[in-house]
């Protein structure tokens, strides 16, 4: 496996880990995740943390891509976003992928 096979696995990982995270927790709030946390109870804000280590890159491009379309942000803008979203995805899909592999 080269290492660029390795990184897009790792990524698609990470991104397919933070698509079902974000999905269950809006199943089971009925909101979207954000990244405003302050306002919610102490069992809240520990469980919305937890889900936003996994979460993450969803939030972000979702923030992202709403900017651009009803704010008119820059283009420059979505796309260090996406760096971003794909380098988180990345690490959330190394450490998945490791726990999935460790025997």
């Amino acid at each position: 496996m080269t290492e660029l096979t390795a990184f897009a696995l790792a990524v698609a990982t990470g991104i397919v880990t933070a698509g079902l995270t974000s999905s269950f927790y809006r199943l089971v709030t009925n909101r979207p995740l954000s990244f405003s946390l302050l306002a919610a109870s102490v069992p809240e804000v520990v469980t919305g943390i937890a889900t936003l280590v996994f979460a993450g890159p969803m939030v972000i491009m979702r923030n992202a891509v709403r900017a651009r379309v009803l704010e008119q942000r820059p283009l420059v803008w979505l796309a260090l976003s996406a760096s971003i979203s794909v380098f988180w995805a990345f690490m959330s899909g190394v450490f998945v992928m490791s726990l999935i592999l460790a025997r």
